[in-house]
């Protein structure tokens, strides 16, 4: 079985996605399926020091990159235009039994698609939360006539389209698309245990022993809430804590967000490390007592995930996917996309600090029982194995034509 995964960049700087498709495709590997992956060197505003001519091993992964247009202009340059991955796609895709799609809306993804339906090859679709509700909300106009001339007929063209929540299912619903879904959720490669994580954090950040931390550990992006967030944290300045506000994004939004954090007069009480990860995420993770995202939507939430995994209760609102199985399995704090609910969300967390760390204690051992890259990778194979099936049993009555249903 030879599958193909396509996705406009696997730069750390893009987030979730991009971190989750390269451990399914080091998990799919480990149980047998030759996967790949073909991307830009996309890096956010730069490119990756990466080759661009063969294949790489990419974090343990095999790994073609291709090199992404890259003018002054925000838009075409975040569009991942690449030329070189058009011409490979056409001269290779035939070679794959499926290929894997992961987003929408970007040109990797909608080129892969195109090339794949118009030589016969089955792929699956993983829009990344492109097709929730607010989503489609931002430069709705332009992504209405995307969808509308090309996306649409691209998507229902798929074998199906994989998503990783119900939430992010019962909206995709909505649109009344000719496919079928499917739900596979992220997993999770559960990082080692910190000695002393929590001394250690606020050495480095030189705080005090007994110092809360409150966490911020995503993009910087408009659909985070920030402004509610950094709101409601403005009104707990009667309790001591620092709050740790870790990411990076567009420059122009960062510095609408430090307007925020003094607005609040909260810019004496933050620190803002920027783009974390290896080792020292795992710290803010493991070191920090409470972990708050009040997004406007998240189809699935890797970071919250994380935090869930680290032992941190959290914050969230639900918008985020993950929220109604958080209040369901009491993991954290459920509160409404407005300044009043968070704020008791949060003083509530801060008032009770041994209930908190009871909650996220509770976290951990869900995490790990459920969100494993093992167990979802199984059913990505059961998936794939089943579309293959049915798709080689079509073609033997119908040469001409393909179909799958079964997702």
């Amino acid at each position: 079985m030879k599958i193909l995964h396509v996705i406009p960049s696997v730069s750390p700087v893009r987030g979730g996605p991009s971190q989750a498709v390269l451990e399914m495709v080091k998990t799919l590997i480990a149980e047998g399926v030759e996967a790949a992956i073909v991307t830009t060197d996309d890096d956010g505003f730069n490119r990756l020091n990466v080759p661009t001519d063969r294949w790489v091993t990419y974090q343990d992964v095999p790994v073609q990159f291709f090199s992404r247009f890259s003018p002054n202009i925000n838009s075409i340059r975040e569009f991942a235009f690449s030329s070189t991955l058009t011409a490979w796609l056409r001269e290779n895709i035939r070679n794959y039994d499926l290929v894997h799609v992961h987003a929408i809306f970007s040109y990797p993804a909608t080129v892969a698609m195109a090339i794949a339906r118009r030589q016969g090859v089955p792929y699956l679709v993983r829009p990344l939360g492109q097709l929730c509700e607010w989503s489609l909300q931002q430069s709705a106009l332009k992504k209405q006539v995307y969808l509308k001339l090309i996306e649409r007929a691209n998507l229902e063209g798929s074998q199906g389209l994989h998503l990783t929540s119900r939430p992010e299912q019962q909206e995709v619903e909505k649109l009344q698309l000719n496919c079928s879904t499917f739900v596979v959720p992220h997993g999770l490669n559960f990082a080692l245990p910190i000695s002393n994580a929590r001394q250690r954090l606020r050495e480095w950040l030189n705080l005090p022993e007994n110092e809360t931390i409150i966490l911020f550990l995503s993009r910087i992006h408009p659909k985070k809430g920030l402004d509610y967030l950094i709101s409601a944290l403005g009104r707990l300045r009667a309790y001591p804590f620092t709050f740790v506000l870790a990411g990076s994004g567009d420059p122009d939004y960062e510095a609408e967000v430090r307007s925020l954090l003094k607005a609040s007069k909260l810019d004496t009480r933050t620190i803002l490390p920027g783009f974390v990860q290896g080792e020292t995420k795992e710290l803010l993770l493991q070191g920090a007592d409470l972990y708050a995202l009040t997004s406007h939507s998240e189809n699935f939430g890797v970071a919250v995930l994380e935090a869930l995994a680290a032992g941190l209760p959290v914050v969230v609102t639900p918008g985020v996917a993950l929220a109604k199985e958080i209040g369901r399995h009491q993991l954290g704090y459920v509160s409404d996309l407005n300044e009043n609910a968070i704020f008791a969300a949060l003083e509530t967390c801060l008032k009770a600090p041994a209930a908190a760390v009871e909650i996220g204690q509770r976290a951990q051992k869900f995490t790990l029982e459920k969100y494993t890259w093992q167990k979802n990778a199984d059913n990505l194979i059961s998936i794939y194995t089943a579309l293959l099936k049915s798709q080689s049993e079509v073609q033997s009555a119908e040469p001409n034509h393909a179909a799958y249903s079964h997702l």
